[in-house]
């Protein structure tokens, strides 16, 4: 199975990602945007984002069916997708491969977005703390049909040990 954390930059995917796979026994992270780095070193650096290659969005599917055909168990992926159409696809591709998916946004307000992204310690450029502050309009644009399309983990108040029990709580891990 695949347990999909989707949010805007600053929402704990990653962090709640990491506290998932310590409690999912055979779990494995998968970051989708590894894949968009590849596709960089074949199609060049997107004039928008990789996620534009339609490419990334059949590979994203068709890596994740690979390792879990090579390995059982779960995936956590960690990736923000806004276009819904993209969503669509990569969710349909899932679906057609007969892997069960799990769509949760972690969701936090904007003042708590922003914040988390200027004090973010990792090993970020200010260029990448800019451009994920730019992106935060883009996620509250795709709100709307995030709301429709994935169980909504508000982070805004608690920790991502918190926020990974809370999607543990919605998860059948028993197949």
């Amino acid at each position: 199975m695949i347990i999909w954390l989707n949010g805007a930059f600053g929402a704990g995917k990653t962090t709640t990602a990491v506290e998932l796979t310590s409690r999912i026994p055979d779990s494995r992270l998968f970051d989708a945007e590894k894949v968009g780095e590849m596709l960089w070193h074949v199609l060049g650096v997107p004039e928008r984002d990789f996620q534009d290659f339609p490419p990334w969005r059949a590979l994203v599917v068709e890596t994740a069916r690979q390792v879990l055909n090579h390995t059982g168990g779960t995936l956590v992926v960690t990736q923000t997708v806004l276009v819904e159409r993209y969503w669509r696809e990569i969710h349909g591709g899932l679906v057609r491969a007969a892997i069960p998916v799990h769509h949760f946004l972690l969701h936090a307000d904007t003042r708590t977005l922003a914040e988390r992204i200027e004090t973010d310690a990792g090993p970020q450029s200010a260029r990448a703390r800019r451009w994920r502050l730019d992106h935060l309009g883009d996620y509250q644009e795709a709100l709307p049909w995030l709301r429709r399309a994935a169980e909504v983990v508000d982070t805004t108040g608690i920790t991502p040990d918190q926020a990974a029990e809370t999607i543990m709580s919605r998860v059948r891990l028993d197949g």
